[in-house]
């Protein structure tokens, strides 16, 4: 009888042409891309756990998927040889064994999201699908005032999808903060979980800050409504990237302060 062992993977992604994370049936999706290359690998059927689904365009520095498996492989193997079956678009960073009740997606105790945002009057080519943009300049002072109000336990239904299918809308927001580099800003946030879009509806509602269309005082009034009908449009998913995933033990050694774009 064949011994069954639990892997974590740290996964690196562009999502640009991808259908997001879950698994379809007709589209081409992260999940379909690992299950399929993993499964060949261990020539046994693998079901990946996710720390958390990514919507069509988004990337990620650090991605954590877990699976159990009976196929005996070093861990090297688990990275070199899957990497072999992958599209270029998906790499796997690193690899450990982890005890049979660890879930990449139930045991993870934050998520931390940043989004890159180019502002200049013109598009850039080289950046596409890499960054958002915004053609306009934005007050950063103002949009950091507005970020603040975001931290803390609160309902986040201002920044929810309308589908969303979370259970509750109340999240911890634990870290915000504005970075800016040249003409990149961006935004950091870390929570104990996000709800569906909730990161691209608050850089909408930030901008809307920024841009003069609203101000500090009215987009914590939004934030207080819980109705996401008053809020800005969702952003788009062009700049989003899941940078760290923290468990109480500590997975992957990850630089989440180095700039990406």
């Amino acid at each position: 009888m064949n011994e069954n062992y639990t892997l974590a993977l740290l996964v690196q992604y562009n999502g640009s042409s991808f259908y997001g994370f879950q698994k379809q049936l007709s589209t081409r999706t992260i999940q379909g891309a690992l299950e399929n290359a993993l499964s060949k690998f261990a020539n046994s059927d693998v079901n990946i756990i996710t720390c958390g689904r990514t919507d069509t365009g988004v990337h990620a520095t650090h991605q954590v998927v877990s699976f159990t498996t009976s196929a005996k492989r070093p861990l090297y193997a688990w990275i070199r040889g899957v990497n072999a079956l992958l599209p270029k678009d998906i790499a796997i960073r690193d690899a450990v064994f982890v005890d049979v009740e660890f879930n990449a997606r139930f045991s993870a105790v934050s998520r931390t999201y940043h989004y890159y945002l180019l502002v200049d009057p013109i598009r850039s080519a080289i950046m596409q699908d890499r960054v958002g943009w915004y053609y306009h300049p934005l007050d950063i002072e103002l949009m950091n005032d507005a970020g603040k109000y975001l931290v803390g336990v609160q309902d986040f239904s201002s920044f929810r999808a309308s589908d969303c299918q979370a259970n509750s809308p109340i999240r911890d927001l634990s870290h915000f903060a504005i970075a800016t580099r040249g003409n990149l800003i961006r935004f950091e946030f870390t929570a104990n979980a996000f709800l569906y879009h909730m990161v691209r509806n608050m850089v909408g509602g930030l901008l809307y800050v920024g841009n003069g269309k609203i101000s500090v005082a009215e987009f914590t009034n939004l934030i207080k409504s819980c109705k996401r009908t008053l809020a800005p449009p969702t952003f788009m998913p062009d700049g989003l990237y899941l940078v760290d995933v923290k468990y109480k033990v500590p997975l992957f050694e990850h630089d989440v302060s180095a700039w990406l774009v």
